[in-house]
């Protein structure tokens, strides 16, 4: 790292400590030509995740448009603000540990099978969308795997 008073580009570290529950690290230089000391931070950079859409065009994950969508189908349900923002976190954990680009396939039934465990409607809601639902036979049919689960 090089000296920000002097632009040595020989610094040495005198101090290293873990910060933020262990997601960085701050370090404490010092330049043995000039004698200043400075601090540095390291920090884990995350890739960004994408999405493959069903046109096999390819997207970032905007966690916005899947909490968007949830909430369109709790609307009036009684499901927390804190349930969606959890569904949408499980929805980001998936992703990370899935390979990356993740089907959006993957992603809403994620979301499909949270929204089950929570209320039976919102689960029916965003399934018409995401299931591109078009007649009644298509309610009836996720409304008895609905009931079977």
């Amino acid at each position: 790292m090089k000296c920000r008073q002097c632009d040595d580009p020989d610094t040495r570290v005198i101090d290293s400590r873990n910060i933020d529950d262990g997601a960085a690290i701050r370090r404490r230089r010092l330049c043995p030509s000039c004698e200043y000391r400075f601090t540095t931070f390291e920090r884990y950079e995350e890739a960004p995740l994408q999405v493959l859409k069903r046109n096999g065009d390819r997207e970032l994950f905007i966690a916005a448009k899947v909490q968007s969508g949830i909430e369109h189908a709790v609307k009036g349900r009684p499901v927390s603000a804190e349930q969606v923002a959890a569904i949408v976190r499980k929805v980001q954990d998936a992703a990370r540990t899935l390979a990356t680009p993740i089907e959006t396939h993957a992603i809403g039934e994620t979301v499909l099978d949270s929204l089950k465990d929570l209320d039976a409607v919102s689960a029916m809601r965003f399934a018409s969308v995401y299931k591109h639902f078009q007649d009644l036979a298509d309610f009836e049919r996720a409304a008895s795997e609905l009931s079977e689960s």
